[in-house]
């Protein structure tokens, strides 16, 4: 068998994976941190190289408090472009060596803090975001069913509900500055 071209492959159909699982959350914009919550108080640093023209993603998670190391590549689909509130994401922990190697692969940077956070009894993992894109400020929160993830309100604390919004996931904000952000969100009114 001779070698055969990406082109020529004939590849499963998206989600068909047993590895992947799905993802379900909401995404807010918040205009600061929720009430109670200080930049002091315990987080992880996350630090995501997106794998340009691909769909991966190399992230380091460290803990401060501890200074342990989690190192994973991600591998992040949409099946309906445009919602994406649902995502099949596949996760491979990984070696330091491995990460290594793996970092050789051009990739585009985005640096936040994440703070878990609770509101009338849910979780959100509040991340905000460092360099580039410094006051940027994100809330999301999980769901196990589609009915959950579709009828959950807005919690109080958020600016607007950007869940389906492409501007507001990583592999699009990675390429913009807070200052891109500020002007796409004044275009939009």
């Amino acid at each position: 068998m001779g070698v055969v071209s990406p082109a020529d492959m004939k590849l499963a159909a998206p989600g068909g994976s047993r590895y992947a699982r799905v993802e379900r959350e909401r995404r807010y914009l918040l205009r600061g941190l929720p009430p109670g919550l200080k930049l002091s108080d315990p987080h992880t640093q996350i630090t995501d190289n997106y794998v340009t023209g691909t769909r991966l993603r190399l992230r380091k998670v460290r803990d401060p408090r501890t200074n342990e190391w989690t190192l994973k590549l991600t591998q992040k689909h949409t099946p309906s472009p445009t919602d994406f509130s649902r995502t099949l994401i596949t996760n491979m922990y990984l070696s330091p060596y491995e990460y290594e190697v793996l970092s050789v692969f051009e990739g585009n940077e985005l640096r936040k803090n994440r703070y878990p956070f609770e509101d009338e009894g849910r979780l959100y993992s509040v991340d905000v975001f460092l360099g580039p894109l410094r006051g940027l400020v994100l809330a999301e929160t999980d769901f196990e069913t589609d009915e959950e993830t579709d009828s959950f309100p807005a919690p109080a604390f958020a600016h607007a509900d950007v869940t389906r919004d492409e501007l507001f996931t990583g592999g699009r904000l990675v390429g913009l500055t807070a200052e891109d952000l500020r002007a796409e969100l004044a275009r939009r009114g």
